[in-house]
């Protein structure tokens, strides 16, 4: 059934591109995806609508919509896509901490099985004028609270969880990249080819069997060629009351994660109340007047803690010590 559900998910992928593809080139796209339909030999005579990626709004049949099947046990403590009630949670990053050490993002790529230059959380060389002093910017996905990207979605595969986390259900996702467009914070990344994961090894640690499929909540949920991906804040780790990867990883303290209604937050060191770090620290949100909202908070790089080096050289450090660790 699994193997049944990505070839049909993936044969429709393949009509959206010629689709999109005639529709660039002046084709008629009701007629291209009428075509389409009528080569099918699985047709069950009963349409859906979708959008194209130029917004063309098409009919497709719907035995090429693939509805993808959970395992039974999965919303036992909580509907994935509703998420927790009663709780909003926050991250915080101490820019004055940063020092590109990029453990954050190792952890990051490891535990969702990121390769190659998809990596969710990325680090930054930041300055802000040539006689001002260069910092080091980790930037995720800002879970918004209203977020662009939900909105332009047209298969409802982005989605707001009511404790603020923002996900992306890759079954669902059908390539049209709206959502990356929507985004004022670029965090986004776009599978262009099949992503080179050790499919097998990720289901026997997902403890996968038989016609179950990963949700969104499962870290490590194997990325499709064609679909978006992004931070998701690790919600399975979340849901067994441990912080996110990037958070333990750093040795730096620099992310701080929480409970927005709780007003607190935590490195896993030390824990603080979120209002009086940020009213103390001068907290502030990225491009606040869009009025996104986002649930990341940033410090800004005063009395540093660290002294700046450039991150080639820390970056070489850091990669000769973890292939000490691997052999």
């Amino acid at each position: 059934m699994e193997e049944n559900n990505n070839n049909s998910r993936r044969k429709f992928l393949d009509k959206g591109l010629k689709l999109g593809l005639a529709t660039a080139i002046g084709g008629a796209a009701i007629s291209e995806i009428s075509k389409l339909n009528a080569k099918s030999n699985n047709s069950s005579g009963e349409f859906v609508e979708l959008m194209t990626t130029d917004g063309t709004l098409v009919q497709v049949d719907s035995s090429e919509v693939v509805e993808v099947v959970h395992c039974d046990d999965q919303d036992k403590k909580y509907n994935v896509r509703e998420g927790m009630p009663n709780r909003k949670f926050v991250m915080v990053i101490d820019l004055a901490k940063c020092k590109n050490a990029l453990k954050c993002q190792s952890a990051c790529n490891k535990h969702h099985y990121i390769t190659g230059d998809h990596a969710w959380l990325k680090v930054y060389k930041m300055q802000e004028d040539e006689d001002t002093a260069p910092y080091w910017m980790p930037t995720t996905c800002m879970h918004c609270d209203h977020p662009a990207c939900v909105t332009v979605c047209p298969v409802d595969a982005t989605f707001k969880r009511r404790d603020g986390l923002v996900l992306i259900d890759n079954e669902r996702c059908i390539g049209c990249r709206f959502c990356m467009a929507a985004c004022p914070y670029s965090t986004r990344v776009f599978n262009w080819s099949e992503p080179k994961q050790e499919q097998d090894q990720i289901k026997k640690e997902l403890k996968m069997e038989g016609e179950c499929h990963p949700s969104p909540e499962f870290d490590g949920v194997p990325s499709l060629k064609g679909t978006v991906d992004k931070c998701d804040f690790c919600p399975h780790a979340i849901d067994n009351g441990e912080l996110p990867h990037c958070v333990t990883a750093c040795p730096n303290g620099v992310f701080y994660f929480g409970d927005k209604y709780e007003d607190t937050v935590t490195n896993g060191d030390e824990t603080l109340r979120l209002s009086k770090l940020l009213r103390d620290k001068d907290g502030y949100r990225l491009m606040e007047g869009l009025g996104t909202k986002p649930s990341v908070y940033y410090l800004p790089p005063v009395n540093r803690l660290v002294d700046f080096k450039e991150g080639l050289d820390n970056f070489t450090e850091y990669k000769s010590v973890e292939n000490t660790e691997e052999s």
